[in-house]
């Protein structure tokens, strides 16, 4: 269990802001008026190496417990009980308001670490209620703006006494049991890319029906679409369950000025999110661009398997050249995963729709492997022989052993001495080995470096 961390304060001092810069994900909807966070929500947060529980909980408002911000604000008090620490966030620039001295009045009779952040600190007009925070008597303020992530160190800081000890151990989590993983369980697939590639269609063409609405407009899909299916081997004649996920089209970020349109565009999101394979969808006639690029690295790093297809194949000019080109630009544009699969398909003829089943079957297999920490450790011996680690400055980097942490995606721990000073080409050395020995193909890989701590450092 991670520790959990709550965040409080009145209504529209930027909460689901900071809650979503903290899991660096919009799941949290966010508006100008004030009151749009009803329920608490939970998300996975990571702060510069610590990992905890982080909770969005609705603004607290005085008014009769009956009513609707009444009620709102009888849950933000229950998620108190189990919380490790409480972030009451004010609005900097607006100073301490009655509300908010309720609020501390409140949060000092709880049994519970406060940390108060004065959200929206850009500036100079901020100064004023940072010192004014002061006579709160929970400690000193931390100048924060959720909105460009300034003040992520010192929020650090300050989380750090409360939850570094209870942070997971992954030499711990590497020796448990095996997970489970049944590769006979539903496969979660979600359909992604830029508007008009053809996803809807692509997905009719799996279910051999007309389930989803499409046209030639670009952007019908708005909502995620989720349909269960299963799907049948033509090699095997093996049933498999498949729940396909459509997905609104996600177009530069500049293009998209309508609130509908953006909601859309993080709902489709929260569907990658949701899923274990994700296909990214391309227009034969139009080729790869930049924007397919920039999914397909958010696809990545949200540590999920990515295969690229090719639809409208059908319709392609110069097929050879046009395949080899998009694998050239693949390698080239996501060095961080290379040799991920690569299919040409066509949802109007149904062409190679069953190597695409089959393709995102086998992702998943590799996405959730685990490898025995004795094979690991082989195979780590031999990469240190085959290219030790440098010493910079001649100072010697120890690399002591590597551990599977996680699957789903693949996350190793290693643990050495001055890793530090560990560079980043030879971190990536030991990922494409990963890769490439251990049998994880193109899905995306974590490593993450551990030193023991130094029982001298604070004498």
């Amino acid at each position: 269990m991670l520790p959990q961390v709550i965040i409080i304060g009145r209504p529209n001092v930027g909460k689901s802001t900071l809650f979503n810069r903290l899991v660096g994900k919009k799941l949290a909807l966010v508006d100008d008026q004030p009151g749009v966070t009803r329920d608490r929500r939970f998300g996975e947060a990571h702060l510069l190496g610590l990992d905890f529980t982080i909770v969005d909980t609705a603004g607290w408002e005085d008014e009769d417990p009956s009513s609707l911000p009444g009620r709102m604000r009888a849950q933000t008090e229950v998620s108190v009980q189990g919380a490790d620490v409480a972030l009451f966030v004010f609005d900097a620039r607006a100073g301490l308001t009655p509300l908010d001295e309720e609020i501390a009045r409140w949060l000092r009779e709880q049994e519970l670490p406060v940390i108060v952040v004065g959200n929206k600190a850009e500036g100079r007009a901020a100064e004023s209620g940072l010192l004014e925070a002061f006579s709160l008597g929970l400690g000193d303020p931390i100048a924060f703006s959720a909105e460009h992530g300034q003040g992520l160190g010192d929020l650090f800081e300050a989380l750090l006494p409360h939850l570094d000890d209870k942070q997971p151990d992954p030499e711990a989590e590497a020796e448990e049991s095996e997970e489970d993983y049944d590769p006979k369980a539903v496969l979660k697939l979600a359909i992604v890319g830029r508007p008009n590639a053809g996803k809807s269609t692509l997905i009719n063409a799996l279910l051999k029906e007309d389930r989803l609405l499409t046209g030639p407009e670009a952007g019908i899909t708005r909502d995620s679409i989720s349909i269960d299916w299963e799907w049948t081997d033509p090699k095997t004649a093996e049933t498999r369950p498949v729940r396909l996920i459509d997905t609104a089209g996600m177009r530069k970020k500049a293009q998209v000025v309508e609130k509908l349109e953006k909601l859309s565009v993080a709902d489709a999101r929260r569907a990658v999110d949701f899923s274990e394979v994700v296909v990214l969808l391309l227009d034969a006639t139009r080729g790869l661009e930049h924007q397919d690029l920039k999914i397909a690295s958010m696809v990545l790093e949200e540590g999920r398997a990515l295969i690229i297809a090719i639809n409208k194949w059908d319709v392609a000019e110069d097929a050879s050249g046009l395949f080899n080109g998009i694998r050239g630009a693949l390698d080239e544009g996501l060095a961080q995963v290379r040799g991920v699969p690569l299919v040409a398909v066509s949802a109007r003829t149904g062409k190679a729709l069953d190597t695409l089943l089959q393709v995102a079957f086998d992702i998943r297999d590799a996405w959730s492997k685990r490898v025995p920490t004795a094979a690991l450790n082989r195979w780590f011996d031999d990469a240190l022989g085959a290219n030790p680690p440098p010493a910079p400055g001649g100072k010697r980097i120890k690399l002591r052993y590597i551990t599977q942490a996680k699957t789903r995606p693949p996350g190793f721990v290693l643990f050495g001495t001055r890793l530090d000073m560990l560079p980043e080409s030879y971190r990536r050395y030991l990922i494409n080995g990963i890769r490439r020995e251990l049998g994880f193909d193109a899905v995306p890989i974590r490593l993450t470096l551990r030193s023991p701590k130094n029982p001298f450092a604070t004498k």
